[in-house]
C-alpha cells in the first residue's frame, strides 16, 4: 500500500486505483498504536477537494473523539473490527442515543447514516476499532463545530474524565 503522510495521522494514497488487504489494516492498527492520539486514518480519495471521502480509520481504546457534528454533511460508518458505542447528543450536551457497535455477525449495530448534524463521539470498548467512513467534500474545517460543554482534548486527564462519565451512563448535560 503505497501512500503520502500529511502527518503521523493522515495518510493519503499515491494512485487513483485502491485496494487493500488483511496486512495492510494490521498495519494500520499498528501505527495508530504508536501515535500520541492512538489514531490513524487512510483517506481513499485523492485530496480534501473530493466531492466524496472514503476512509478506513483506526482508534485505539484511549483515543479520544472529542464530540462533534458536521454542518452540510452526510457521514456513513461501519464498524469493521472491535466494539465502540456510538453516542448522540443533543444541543445542551444530553445523551439522546447510545448505539452499542459491533462487526457484522455480534449482532449489534455496525452500520450507521447520519443525515442531519448531530453532535456524537465515540466510546471505544476494544483494544482497537477500525471503521470505514464515508462523507461528502470538500473539508472544509469550519463544516465542523465542536461544543463548548465538551473538552477539546488538550488536557488528556479531563478527556478521560468526560469519557469515563459517559462510559458510567452519566448525564452530559
Amino acid at each position: 500500500m503505497e501512500h503520502r503522510k500529511v502527518n503521523d495521522e493522515v495518510l493519503y494514497p499515491n494512485q487513483s486505483f485502491v485496494s487493500l488487504k488483511a496486512a495492510d489494516l494490521s498495519w494500520l492498527k499498528a501505527e495508530a498504536l504508536k501515535n500520541q492520539r492512538k489514531r490513524i486514518r487512510l483517506c481513499t480519495h485523492q485530496n480534501i477537494d473530493d466531492k466524496i471521502h472514503e476512509m478506513f480509520i483506526v482508534h485505539g481504546r484511549d483515543a479520544y473523539v472529542r464530540p462533534h457534528r458536521h454542518l452540510n454533511k452526510t457521514e456513513s460508518f461501519y464498524l469493521m473490527e472491535g466494539e465502540a458505542d456510538a453516542i448522540f447528543f443533543n444541543e445542551e450536551g444530553k445523551v439522546i442515543r447510545r448505539l452499542p457497535m459491533g462487526v457484522l455477525g455480534s449482532g449489534k449495530q455496525f452500520y450507521y447514516r447520519l443525515s442531519e448534524p448531530v453532535f456524537h463521539t465515540l466510546l471505544i470498548k476494544s483494544e482497537v476499532i477500525c471503521f470505514f467512513e464515508v462523507t461528502s467534500g470538500p473539508f472544509v474545517s469550519k463544516d465542523t463545530e465542536f461544543p463548548s460543554w465538551a473538552p477539546d482534548g488538550k488536557d488528556e486527564c479531563l478527556a478521560r474524565a468526560y469519557m469515563d462519565g459517559l462510559a458510567k451512563g452519566a448525564a452530559c448535560a
